[in-house]
């Protein structure tokens, strides 16, 4: 499989990076600093950034699926780039993509209408993030890409465990954290089954 992943110097990027390459996939990555990677040789680095169009054209030629495991890094990011990339994606007839979200862009549980983040079950803040998140996943929903969203709660780091809950468009019942390695596992395992196409998924312990 030839793979386009965005994020791969981050925390989730990263160790779906590892998995990809055990498994002997093509990865072409779009990193601003291809020393903070270690590469081997079947991926292909391609050096700028995302809010470049031609740079990402460049990335998404060629390849059959792309993850995006982007942060919002308390930036516009997401939001602007996601327009172009969906752009690229269409120029060059791929039309699966799986992104690595939040899950405050879930549906509250005790509150349908709303989205988690506006809810009373988010205890954050600030919505800057979900709302960077929310344009990410209203632009795919607008697409007629086959896209799905990982949506995980608090996300310390750690080793994957194995053993997760997850539940389309909610988060699992009373969840309240999820590891970086088994996050980074379902996105794996994900790409991999081509499920939950259209939809956002929420995982926990």
């Amino acid at each position: 499989m030839r793979i386009l992943l965005l994020g791969a110097t981050g925390r989730v990027g990263s160790d779906i990076l590892k998995l990809a390459v055990a498994d002997q996939h093509d990865v072409k990555v779009l990193v601003r600093s291809p020393e903070q990677l270690e590469v081997s040789e079947n991926v292909t680095v391609i050096e700028g950034d995302v809010l470049n169009e031609s740079n990402l054209d460049k990335a998404v030629q060629g390849v059959d699926v792309i993850v995006s495991a982007l942060s919002t890094d308390k930036t516009t990011t997401l939001s602007e780039s996601t327009p172009m990339l969906i752009h690229a994606m269409e120029k060059h007839q791929v039309k699966r993509i799986i992104t690595v979200g939040t899950a405050g862009i879930l549906n509250s549980r005790t509150e349908p209408d709303l989205y988690r983040f506006e809810s009373s079950e988010s205890k954050r803040k600030t919505t800057r993030a979900a709302e960077e998140h929310l344009s990410v996943y209203k632009n795919l929903a607008a697409s007629e890409l086959d896209w799905t969203i990982i949506c995980p709660t608090y996300l310390p780091d750690g080793a994957p465990k194995g053993e997760y809950r997850i539940s389309e468009d909610v988060l699992p019942e009373d969840g309240r954290e999820i590891s970086v390695g088994d996050t980074a596992e379902f996105v794996y395992q994900t790409l991999l089954s081509n499920s939950h196409i259209n939809k956002r998924v929420g995982i926990s312990y």
